[in-house]
């Protein structure tokens, strides 16, 4: 059953947007009671979420140096840039920006796995992975909001709104989890209950879209226009994550099944534990929240169309 939900997950997210928004135009009145429940929620998620990922064993990760050292360049050097150069075909608003950079630029940690598997990819080098992208993109994503908008966050005071909801939404869950992966290590009972969360991620991530959906449906409307724009960045993301994986997979030599796992992991991204932070900014930034969840929804497309064409782009070497 986990597995359906898995295999099925883009459906369930486009159910609930698409629910959520009927639901917001419905009934405006709910938009305010939706935001306070997105909180506990989104802590929710993020908790079942982060005791998926192994981080008890993030020694374990540094084993193969050579698909590590292209994961990592992959990750937080070439495709910053890459998203850099995307940012000069975007139209000048900061809001826009915003949420493209908070999105673009942290490696996903969850359905990044799932992905991998399901394009013939190496499953237990991406779990592997998953505490070193998470922790990285931790320390990474403040230096690149700076590096990319400088002193526009001083002026607007993101850092007092972005800073709060990082360690709350994100540090704490995140301490939590690692807590409970480190007592289930002799308590089996623990590591049944962890077991347990892992059905949670899919159907709470598909609330908390449905949440979003029906609260912000009035902004997604108001920005529908520019999210076509966005929607263009996107995609050349998602189709420059292909090229620079099979470009490293070849420097590197990582090929195969560790050379599409290097794809799937530069492809995705992490927008639902970025999108705390979006939702925390003041009113003039709620466009960023409304880039986030559209992105995932691009990006869910755009993995099922990896799942035909990496396998391609990327083939088993012969022995």
């Amino acid at each position: 059953m986990r597995d359906k939900l898995e295999r099925h997950q883009v459906w369930i997210y486009l159910l609930a947007i698409l629910s959520g928004i009927l639901t917001g135009w419905s009934w405006a009145d709910v938009s305010a009671l939706f935001e306070v429940a997105l909180w506990p929620v989104l802590g929710v998620l993020l908790y079942a979420t982060f005791t998926q990922v192994p981080l008890v064993h993030l020694a374990g990760a540094f084993q193969d140096l050579r698909f590590l050292g292209a994961l990592v360049l992959g990750n937080f050097v070439v495709m910053p840039a890459v998203v850099w150069a995307l940012l000069y075909l975007m139209p000048d608003d900061n809001a826009l920006k915003l949420g493209v950079l908070l999105v673009l630029l942290v490696p996903c940690t969850d359905w990044f796995i799932s992905f991998t598997h399901l394009g013939h990819g190496d499953g237990a080098r991406a779990i592997a992975a998953t505490p070193i992208l998470l922790v990285l993109q931790i320390v990474m994503l403040p230096v690149y909001i700076w590096l990319f908008l400088g002193e526009q966050i001083a002026v607007t005071g993101i850092r007092g709104h972005l800073l709060p909801a990082f360690f709350g939404l994100i540090l704490v869950p995140l301490l939590l989890a690692w807590v409970t992966e480190k007592a289930a290590l002799t308590r089996p009972v623990l590591q049944r209950y962890i077991n347990g969360l892992g059905w949670l991620p899919v159907p709470v991530l598909a609330f908390v879209i449905y949440l979003i959906a029906a609260s912000q449906v009035n902004l997604v409307i108001e920005t529908g226009r520019m999210l076509w724009s966005v929607l263009i960045i996107f995609v050349l993301y998602i189709l420059a994550a292909a090229s620079v994986g099979k470009l490293l997979s070849e420097i590197f030599r990582v090929r195969g099944a560790p050379g599409r796992t290097l794809v799937f992991s530069f492809g995705t991204r992490n927008s639902f534990v970025v999108l705390p932070l979006a939702i925390a900014l003041p009113e003039v930034w709620a466009a960023a929240v409304v880039v986030i969840v559209f992105q995932s929804l691009v990006e869910l497309f755009g993995m099922v169309a990896y799942l035909k064409w990496v396998p391609r782009l990327i083939k088993d070497t012969p022995l």
